[in-house]
C-alpha cells in the first residue's frame, strides 16, 4: 500500500526503525524462524531483554510463577507473542516517556495480544494482526513527539478518535492513522498491517470495511479488538456486522472472540 504522497512534504518526522527491530522484522518474515534465533536477538540487547521479561511477567499474560529468561518466556508464550512483546518494547523506546502516552501503550499491548490470538484462532496471519494492533495508535506518539504541548491540547479536546483525526488534520495537515500507516510501511510491516492501521479509525467508528481493499481480515479483527477493550457488551453486534464483510462465518468469529476475551479476563484476574 502506497502511503499518501503529501506525507513526504510534512514537517512531522517519522522515526527510523532501530536495528534490533529491523532484525526482528526480518526474522519473523522467515518461515524457518526459531526460538533460539529470537532468544539470541533479544538477549543481545540487555535493556530490551529486561523490558521483555518485565512485560512477560505482567498481569496481562497471567503466567504461573515468574519467568526468568527469554527462552523460558518463548517456551510458555510461543514465538509470535514474545516477538510481539519485543516489537512493542522497541516501539515504545523510540518515543520519550510521557504520562499522556502511558494509556496508549497499555492499549497497544492488550490490543496486539487480542488481535494476534484472534488471527491465530481464525487461521489468519497472526504476526500481521499482532503488529497491526501494536501500531494502531503509534501515529499519536509521532505527533506527540513532534509537538508535545500542541498535541497534548488536542488529546484533551477530542471526544473520540474521529474528532481527534479532524483536529490533527487542522493543526498538522495529517491524521494519526495516516502517520501510523507510514511508520508501519517504513518499518517493513506487511501490507495487511499497514492497511489496518490506515483505516482503523473509520472502521471502528462505523463498522464498515472498505470494499475497495483486498486485505480486510486484519482490519475486521481491529474492530473486534476495539470492542473487546472498550465496549465488550457490543461484541456480538460487532461480529455480526463485520463477519459478512470479510467472508468469515459469524459464529466462528464469535467463538474465537469469546475465547480470547476469556483468556484475557482470566489472565488479568490471575495477575490480581
Amino acid at each position: 500500500m502506497a502511503i499518501e504522497s503529501e506525507l513526504r512534504s510534512l514537517e512531522v518526522d517519522i522515526p527510523s526503525q532501530p536495528e534490533p527491530l529491523l532484525r526482528l522484522t526480518l526474522l519473523m518474515a522467515d518461515d524457518e524462524a526459531d526460538m533460539a534465533a529470537l532468544a539470541a536477538l533479544i538477549e543481545a540487547d540487555m535493556a530490551l531483554a529486561a523490558a521483555v521479561l518485565k512485560a512477560v511477567n505482567s498481569s496481562l499474560y497471567g503466567l504461573n510463577g515468574r519467568v526468568q529468561s527469554v527462552q523460558q518466556a518463548i517456551t510458555y508464550l510461543g514465538l509470535r507473542e514474545v516477538a510481539g512483546i519485543t516489537l512493542e518494547m522497541g516501539l515504545r523506546a523510540v518515543f520519550p516517556p510521557a504520562p499522556e502516552l502511558d494509556a496508549l501503550w497499555r492499549r497497544a499491548s492488550q490490543r496486539g495480544l487480542i488481535m494476534g490470538r484472534l488471527a491465530q484462532a481464525l487461521q489468519m496471519d497472526a504476526w500481521a494482526a499482532h503488529s497491526a494492533g501494536l501500531f494502531e495508535e503509534c501515529g499519536k506518539a509521532v505527533l506527540f513527539r513532534h509537538a508535545p504541548e500542541r498535541y497534548r491540547t488536542l488529546l484533551r479536546s477530542a471526544a473520540d478518535d474521529v474528532a481527534l483525526c479532524e483536529l490533527e488534520i487542522g493543526n498538522f495537515g495529517v491524521s494519526h492513522d495516516a502517520l501510523g500507516a507510514a511508520l508501519c510501511e517504513s518499518w517493513g510491516l506487511g501490507a495487511a498491517a499497514v492497511v489496518c492501521v490506515r483505516h482503523h479509525v473509520a472502521a471502528q467508528a462505523d463498522q464498515v470495511l472498505p470494499q475497495s481493499l483486498s486485505r480486510r481480515g486484519i482490519l475486521a479483527l481491529s474492530v473486534l479488538a476495539h470492542a473487546l477493550v472498550v465496549e465488550p457488551e457490543a461484541l456480538d453486534e460487532r461480529a455480526e456486522r463485520i463477519a459478512p464483510q470479510c467472508d468469515v462465518d459469524t459464529e466462528h468469529l464469535l467463538r474465537a472472540a469469546r475465547k480470547v476475551q476469556g483468556q484475557v479476563e482470566d489472565a488479568l484476574a490471575h495477575g490480581r
